[in-house]
């Protein structure tokens, strides 16, 4: 005696075509959340470089307001003596 397979009602028909729709979503999902997974530490990533490199624009800000407060006591210094000078020239001549 054999086996003979019996027709496959409509209702088993649609069941198998939503399984395969099923297993098929949940590889896209699994897809898609991998993919957000990754956004995500590159997202992280970019936060921390972001971080990094203000900090490296504080540090060079304070280093400019620095050297500009030296240049402008040099400038202050080599510009007394110049009026202490002519001062004393005055005194000379007279």
């Amino acid at each position: 005696m054999t086996w003979k397979p019996r027709p496959l009602k409509p209702l088993e028909r649609e069941n198998d075509k939503l399984r395969t729709t099923i297993v098929g979503l949940r590889s896209e999902l699994r897809h898609k959340q991998d993919f957000v997974g990754r956004l995500e530490y590159l997202l992280h990533q970019r936060a921390e470089m972001i971080d990094a490199l203000h900090g490296q624009l504080e540090q060079s800000r304070a280093q400019v307001r620095k050297l500009e407060a030296e240049a402008d006591h040099l400038c202050q210094m080599l510009a007394a003596p110049q009026v202490n000078a002519a001062a004393e020239r005055g005194k000379i001549i007279r």
